[in-house]
């Protein structure tokens, strides 16, 4: 026999009042939450209109919308959610009625301000917690295919925590600015900065060394990745710091767990930097014969040693340095080899084709070597790459081996570094008296003009000869076998 089916249970009509009442009230609050969202988008759009003066009325509805989103975020109920909005559409409002009274000064201004919703603050809702999100690719004009690359530049040392170290402001700086510009330049710097931070830190009473110091070194990474990117370089360092402060014992003395650690970082800097870029000279040269003629690009530390070497050596050659825009890294090479006099020609990127007519031999140096042997390299390297395989030119790779990377990329477009559009742009040309107003002047008011400047690419493994390392002259095909022996030996 089939068991009989259960019979609901029976309701007093107490409790039918009230979850009819339920029920009422939350239809009534779904109601009044729509006519909200409505209510904050015509706002909005009303405000994006009217001003966008940073000082103005704008700047502080956004804020009153900011402060009830994170409200409403920590609550995360449905009451908090309307009343995040309604908050947010009523600072709308009464943006743009201040703004009606309070025209701008200017037609220009008005024009600016309508065109530019650069600060639109947007409300999403999902599982009851709220989002602000920032319209980042009309703010940056950035390009959508990249809209998912950040474009981190700090110039200022405004609104830094504390704890920063004035070594560590001072690299940032340097380093947005680029002043301070190349992986191995970038990583002996970070190192030095670090090395001042460890010798100035004091303990806190009630913690430990090992403990407080990789927090007191993150607030450190944290300001250098805001004023720029870590390097691969940069952040195979950093590990190896966090591992060394992790392995100090908590009863060893401040002092001398201090100076264990710098002495550390020393090593470091002399066996993986210093030692093997003589090593990767001293096997280059032997690649260099009399009547070479040799293609660089951009500017490499390692590979300007050992050109200069090769020439101290009595080697009879010329080199080209291949350069582009907006850095010109190759313009400190040329001078640096022509002050040695080493016979050499400077050309752009653009020219690459007719160049590398006569070149024997491409020496390039490497950002990161990655873990299916592509090369991660300054943007402009894959093109001379494939330029002198598609010629029959071996193209040879110097690259110490702590920037070899367990990240693997087929291209260029999941991970990369944006840097500031405005580099590319030339706003006069000409000199003196001829100067006049370039082109592109104003180009974020250009409506449909979006510019996209790449610090990066990738170069496949097939365009990569060989590769020069303290390791050894290696395919490109072992790097992998590379980076999993050092993990096994660190």
């Amino acid at each position: 026999m089939s068991p009989l089916p259960e019979r609901p249970p029976i309701m007093r009509s107490g409790e039918k009042d009230a979850l009819s009442k339920d029920t009422r009230s939350r239809s009534r609050g779904g109601a009044e939450m729509a006519a909200d969202v409505k209510e904050f988008k015509q706002g909005q759009q009303q405000a994006a209109v009217a001003n966008d003066d940073d000082d103005g009325p704008k700047s502080k509805a956004a804020k009153k919308a900011e402060k009830a989103a994170r409200r409403a975020q920590k609550s995360g109920g449905d009451a908090d959610v309307a009343a995040a909005k309604k908050a947010a559409a009523i600072a709308a409002r009464e943006a743009a009625a201040s703004a009606a009274k309070e025209p701008s000064s200017t037609p220009s201004a008005q024009s600016s301000a309508t065109s530019s919703a650069v600060s639109t603050t947007k409300f999403s809702s999902h599982g009851g917690e709220q989002i602000a999100v920032v319209d980042r690719l009309q703010e940056n004009k950035q390009v959508s295919l990249f809209s998912h690359l950040e474009q981190t530049r700090r110039l200022s040392t405004a609104g830094v925590a504390k704890d920063v170290h004035p070594a560590v402001l001072a690299l940032g700086l340097h380093m947005a600015e680029y002043s301070i510009c190349g992986s191995n330049a970038r990583c002996l710097a970070t190192l030095t900065a670090f090395t001042k931070v460890i010798q100035d830190y004091q303990t806190p009473s009630g913690t430990t060394l090992p403990r407080h110091l990789t927090t007191h070194l993150n607030a450190q990474i944290a300001y250098l990745i805001s004023s720029r990117p870590l390097s691969v370089s940069m952040g195979n360092a950093i590990r190896h710091i966090k591992l060394l402060i992790s392995a100090v014992s908590i009863d060893t003395p401040e002092d001398e767990a201090k100076a264990a650690l710098i002495e550390e970082i020393e090593t470091f800097v002399r066996e993986k930097i210093i030692v093997a870029d003589r090593v990767i000279v001293e096997s280059g040269c032997t690649k260099i014969r009399d009547g070479d003629v040799v293609l660089v690009y951009a500017k490499s530390s390692v590979v300007e040693q050992l050109l200069l070497e090769a020439w101290r050596l009595g080697r009879q050659f010329r080199v080209i340095v291949i350069d582009s825009r907006p850095l010109f890294e190759g313009r400190h090479m040329l001078r640096t080899l022509a002050q040695a006099g080493i016979p050499v020609q400077y050309g752009f990127l653009s020219s690459i084709a007719y160049l590398i007519k006569s070149v024997t031999k491409v020496f390039l140096g490497a950002h990161a070597m990655l873990f299916n042997g592509s090369m991660y390299a300054r943007v402009g390297t894959a093109l001379v790459a494939m330029t002198a395989r598609d010629s029959d030119i071996p193209v040879i790779v110097c690259c110490e081996s702590y920037k070899f990377t367990e990240r693997v990329q087929l291209d260029s477009f999941v991970f990369n570094e944006l840097a500031s559009p405005d580099d590319l742009v030339t706003t006069s040309i000409g000199e003196g008296e001829e100067k006049k107003e370039g082109p592109l002047k104003g180009w974020r008011e250009m409506g449909g003009l979006r510019l996209l400047n790449l610090m990066y690419d990738v170069t496949p493994v097939k365009d990569i000869t060989m590769v020069v390392s303290e390791v050894g002259m290696l395919p490109a095909t072992t790097i992998a076998v590379v980076v999993h022996e050092t993990k096994l030996q660190g």
